[in-house]
């Protein structure tokens, strides 16, 4: 399950929640997101679009191992760019679900968890995906989860279905 979306819709959040729903209903489960690719396998990367495009295939890449291997991999990623889902999608093949986590700027800067948006308004942070830097929305996901009008339970309760409905436990 391939969570994209701007920084501060909800993603890591969610990802969380339902990593924890589905190993308490038995599924095998693995979350993978910045905070724990960054810090080893990719901590040799930066945030240029060369190192982001690599940051999401080597990404790509694990979740397909860990999927093969009957593992439902939940990833948390901002992956603006729709070439560089396309690639992580290749990589996973049809274990590969796209989910966009909807949330549009004014609501993410609302919540800015990190200050990030603050710092990037004020020109500290270069090339902020959807402040200085693009984000393209996805063509075809599988699952819209809009975070914008509905609550963190709500958006669990969305995907725990989709994923009762979509894997074999």
């Amino acid at each position: 399950m391939w969570f994209t979306g701007l920084p501060g819709s909800g993603k890591s959040t969610l990802a969380i929640h339902l990593e924890q729903r589905l190993f308490d209903e038995g599924y095998q489960t693995y979350m993978l997101d910045g905070d724990n690719v960054r810090n080893g396998l990719n901590r040799d990367l930066g945030f240029s679009p060369e190192d982001r495009t690599e940051n999401i295939r080597r990404v790509g890449e694990v979740a397909a191992l860990f999927a093969e291997a009957g593992t439902v991999v939940v990833t948390a990623f901002i992956s603006p760019y729709q070439a560089d889902r396309h690639m992580a999608r290749d990589a996973a093949g049809d274990a590969f679900h796209e989910v966009y986590i909807k949330a549009d700027v004014a609501t993410c800067e609302a919540r800015d968890p990190k200050g990030h948006y603050k710092k990037a308004r004020a020109g500290e942070i270069p090339e902020f995906t959807g402040i200085s830097a693009p984000y393209e929305t996805p063509e075809n996901a599988e699952l819209i989860v809009d975070t914008m009008s509905r609550s963190v339970e709500e958006c669990v309760e969305q995907l725990a279905s989709y994923v009762a409905n979509s894997f074999k436990l």
